[in-house]
C-alpha cells in the first residue's frame, strides 16, 4: 500500500454521522482535562490528572509530539472534544493496533462503536492492512463490548501483560481480518 505514515496524514480528519475525527490539539485540554482527571474514566489505563497543566503536558508530549494516527474524537453537532482514539500501525504484519478513551458522561450511546468504524474502514478501504487488534485490561468489559461490537473475535489473554497504575494486569486481546471485515463483518 505504500507509505502508511503518509496516507494516515491525508486522513487525519474522518467523519460519520455524528462524530469527527481529527489531530488532538492544546485548545483541547479543557474537554480532555474534563475526562483524564476523573477516575471513573481513568482506572483502567492511567492515574487521573490532577490538574490542567498535566494535561497540557501530555497532549504536547504525547499527542502533539507525534500525532500520526492520534486523533480526538468530536461531537459534530457541539465541536466538544469527548475522547482520544489512536491506531498504531505495524507495518512488519500490516496490522494496527487500536486503542481509546471516551468521557463517561458519554458511554453508552453508542459514540466509540461509531468511531472504531471510522478506525476501521481507515485500516482496510484506504490502508489496505490485514488485521485490526486492540487490547484492554481484563476487568474493563465494557471495552470488550465495544470491540465485540465493532466485529472483532476474542482471541485470549496474555496474563501480566501490561503495567497500569504500577500493577502488572492481565489483558484479553481480540482482532477483525481484513477479510472478516469484508464479507461477514461489513457495516
Amino acid at each position: 500500500m505504500g507509505n502508511y505514515n503518509l496516507l494516515i496524514v491525508k486522513h487525519n480528519q474522518l467523519e460519520s454521522e455524528r462524530i469527527l475525527l481529527r489531530p488532538i490539539s492544546i485548545d483541547d485540554a479543557d474537554d480532555m482535562y474534563e475526562y483524564t482527571s476523573d477516575e471513573e474514566t481513568t482506572r483502567f489505563i492511567y492515574e487521573p490528572h490532577t490538574d490542567l497543566e498535566q494535561t497540557k503536558s501530555f497532549i504536547a508530549n504525547y499527542f502533539v509530539k507525534e500525532p500520526i494516527g492520534k486523533y480526538a474524537i468530536v461531537l459534530k453537532e457541539s465541536n466538544k472534544m469527548i475522547g482520544a482514539i489512536e491506531f498504531r500501525i505495524h507495518e512488519w504484519n500490516k496490522s494496527g493496533e487500536l486503542g481509546f478513551t471516551l468521557n463517561r458522561r458519554y458511554w453508552g450511546k453508542g459514540y466509540m462503536t461509531e468511531t472504531g468504524k471510522l478506525i476501521l474502514k481507515l485500516a482496510f478501504d484506504d490502508l489496505g492492512l490485514e488485521r485490526v487488534y486492540a487490547a484492554h485490561e481484563v476487568k474493563n468489559s465494557a471495552s470488550g463490548k465495544v470491540l465485540s461490537r465493532l466485529g472483532m473475535e476474542f482471541e485470549g489473554i496474555l496474563r501480566k501483560s501490561e503495567m497500569i497504575k504500577g500493577a502488572l494486569v492481565d489483558s484479553a486481546y481480540y482482532s477483525i481480518l481484513k477479510n472478516e471485515y469484508f464479507t461477514v463483518k461489513r457495516y
